[in-house]
């Protein structure tokens, strides 16, 4: 299981459409930061949602890097979920 978490990867996204092309890497890493990364999101009640093949992709960018068009899909498909969730009832 340590093995495990000392493996975890996490990417945080920004993606406001006032000021974002697309979504922007604002935060990643692995191992303990990476469960730093998902505590805080969490602490701040911001939706979690784990895809491993995305993430590896993600954690290739640079802080403050948009995302490229090849992932557009997956990341809009997360977002529209997320958006889904977080609405109102």
């Amino acid at each position: 299981m340590a093995e495990n978490a000392a493996r975890r990867r996490a990417v945080a996204l920004r993606y406001d459409p006032s000021r974002d092309a697309a979504p922007v890497v604002v935060a990643k890493g692995q191992g303990r930061l990476a469960e730093q990364i998902l505590a805080l999101a969490r602490k701040n009640a911001v939706p979690v949602r784990e895809d491993a093949n995305l993430v590896q992709v993600l954690s290739r960018l640079k802080i403050d890097q948009e995302i490229p068009p090849e992932v557009y899909r997956a990341v809009a498909a997360i977002l529209a979920f997320l958006y889904r969730v977080n609405r109102p009832a």
